[in-house]
């Protein structure tokens, strides 16, 4: 059914469509007819950061940034969906036009800004949901607040979030906040996980409930950042890593028209930037620590190369503009089929 959609979206600025898509997958949620949409797959039970997923395919952060739509996605067939980013106050993010389109390439571009409604808005939805899957909520800060300041929001959100997430996601790699990625250097990351990890174990206590916090790395790192990275975030004892965000460089695309707009480049450019960072990641920190790999799956094969790079759970988003919900479907047979010849 998407393929019949898909030319109609694509007709409509990415942005425009993105509203309508997400309506659309409402529409069909509370009508009963998300079937036609989507064929939910069988479960295909992964266990991660002390969580049951039905299966390893999860909708990453972006798509349904105020977690207005999470029942809705979740009928798709996602074993996981991720909502945010959110901030602490309501902010409109940069100016339009922030998302675009690169068919050819099967990537997007956007610069969205952590365009969002704010935490007290996202909670208000999410506690409405019937939540039949596992919620992740992903936190950053507002554009305003200064990196020395950004542990007060990430507290704030991470206060308000933690009884109501399954877990919760720290954004410090989007590339459309000024700033934010400075936040991944060593003695700001090494501040910023200590303060976090340290209210998470009070949080843990105060609810009787422990919130796995996993953190979002950039792809746009050498291998010394890598490590360094990986060794902060082991010795900290963080419950996950998810393995990227989108990159901000343009060889894949250059000469096309685009290759110039600001913002974040996802989809197939990124495929092989973001599993690089994944595979280093799993070399260093081992079974440790859990990694979800992002960026680029577009296809079954795409999803199983990420689970053979070190991946126990996967995210899309830009495959869900290309390819559609079936997309999801797809990579769970293809990994159902990856486990059962190991047997």
């Amino acid at each position: 059914m998407y393929g019949l959609a898909r030319p109609f979206l694509f007709a409509l600025d990415a942005e425009t469509a993105h509203g309508l898509g997400l309506k659309a997958i409402e529409a069909a949620y509370r009508s009963g007819t998300s079937p036609l949409l989507s064929r939910k797959p069988e479960p295909l039970l992964t266990r991660a950061f002390g969580l049951e997923f039905a299966n390893p395919i999860g909708l990453a952060a972006g798509l349904d940034k105020n977690g207005a739509h999470v029942d809705a996605l979740l009928a798709l067939g996602f074993g996981s969906v991720e909502v945010g980013t959110v901030t602490p106050r309501a902010q409109v993010g940069n100016p339009k036009p922030r998302m675009f389109r690169l068919p050819d390439q099967q990537a997007v571009i956007n610069r969205l800004g952590f365009n969002n409604d704010g935490v007290d808005a996202l909670v208000r939805n999410v506690s409405r949901a019937r939540r039949k899957g596992i919620v992740g909520i992903n936190i950053g800060k507002n554009a305003d607040t200064p990196n020395e300041r950004a542990a007060d929001d990430y507290l704030h959100c991470l206060e308000r979030v933690y009884a109501l997430a399954d877990y919760v996601t720290v954004n410090i790699s989007s590339p459309n906040t000024q700033g934010l990625r400075e936040l991944q250097r060593d003695d700001a990351l090494r501040a910023l996980v200590g303060t976090l990890r340290e209210a998470q174990e009070k949080l843990a206590a105060q609810h009787g409930k422990r919130t796995p916090m996993l953190l979002k790395i950039a792809p746009d790192l050498d291998d010394a950042q890598i490590d360094s990275i990986a060794s902060i975030l082991l010795a900290a004892g963080v419950d996950g890593i998810i393995a990227t965000n989108t990159t901000i460089a343009r060889t894949q695309i250059h000469g096309h028209k685009l290759e110039h707009e600001a913002g974040g480049l996802s989809g197939k450019p990124l495929y092989a930037k973001s599993t690089a960072v994944l595979s280093r990641l799993r070399a260093r920190v081992g079974e440790k620590i859990p990694l979800i790999g992002v960026g680029g799956i577009l296809s079954s094969g795409d999803a199983v190369a990420k689970v053979a790079a070190g991946a126990k759970l996967l995210q899309f988003y830009t495959g869900m503009i290309y390819r559609g919900p079936a997309l999801i479907g797809e990579c769970v047979g293809a990994l159902r089929a990856r486990r059962e010849g190991a047997r």
